[in-house]
């Protein structure tokens, strides 16, 4: 089974410690996985009562580990001002030597209430015109050249952002399979990461739209899956994932349940 293997850690309670992400990244990376991703949030509903910063987090996890690729999986794009969030991958993916991979997505604000709580943008379809403006001005900024921007919600007047990443960062997008315009706007990047995913046929058949819309069977594409420890994941890999994110659940989150997968080590 070619698959690569992360886990996928919501960074709630006793998973709200950056030392201890850093740690069990570490740890990981001594048990043969081969990435680590964490949720991005601000907010959750109850019982949840401490987060932690996924950025802080991830520079203590690109400090401890050499190989283990790492990122927000996945990060609501419209709460971010993408010149700033330019910047801050630009340096993270330096400091870990080309490791970040960056999922994006719409976000919602089902879970926590983390948009209408704080002002920010709560339109599912104006936050997604603001998801396409920043992942054209993140891709225009990592390439070095003067960034040019004059959109609806976004304005950059010809600003180098320099260091560039130590190579182009791979954007995975998420989405509902069998939506049209996410699996469109994943098409068009590195990556897919399925929302809600009902079983590996679903996902065999994202795979088949979004290879059609690409029309490039020679450059690598990612299609990442969060399913549980103990998911036969034959199936899966068989429809095409190329990466497995062991997830947990978010209301029952300890750090011996997450040692407990990682020492039964990657698929």
């Amino acid at each position: 089974m070619n698959l690569r293997s992360a886990l996928w850690l919501p960074l709630f309670d006793e998973l709200a410690d950056p030392l201890v992400i850093a740690r069990l990244a570490a740890e990981a990376e001594e048990a043969g996985w081969h990435g680590l991703f964490v949720w991005d949030h601000v907010r959750w509903r109850e019982p949840v009562a401490e987060i932690a910063d996924p950025w802080i987090t991830l520079a203590a996890v690109a400090s401890a580990t050499e190989n283990l690729v790492f990122g927000p999986m996945v990060t609501p794009l419209a709460r971010r001002r993408p010149v700033k969030l330019a910047r801050e991958t630009a340096t993270l993916d330096r400091l870990s030597g080309g490791r970040l991979i960056l999922g994006a997505g719409l976000g919602s604000d089902r879970f926590g209430h983390e948009f209408s709580k704080t002002g920010d943008e709560v339109d599912d379809r104006v936050r997604a015109e603001m998801l396409d403006e920043s992942l054209s001005i993140l891709t225009s900024a990592w390439s070095g050249e003067p960034v040019r921007h004059h959109g609806k919600h976004y304005t950059v007047e010809d600003i180098t952002f320099l260091p560039r990443p130590v190579r182009p960062i791979p954007l995975w997008l998420a989405g509902f399979p069998g939506k049209t315009k996410p699996m469109r706007r994943a098409a068009r990047y590195d990556g897919f990461f399925p929302v809600n995913l009902s079983g590996a046929d679903a996902l065999a058949e994202a795979v088949e739209t979004i290879t059609g819309l690409r029309g490039d069977d020679e450059t690598p594409y990612d299609f990442a899956i969060g399913l549980p420890a103990g998911t036969d994941l034959a199936p899966y890999a068989k429809a095409g994932a190329t990466w497995w994110l062991a997830e947990f659940p978010w209301d029952d989150l300890s750090v011996d349940a997450v040692r407990g997968v990682l020492r039964d080590g990657p698929a």
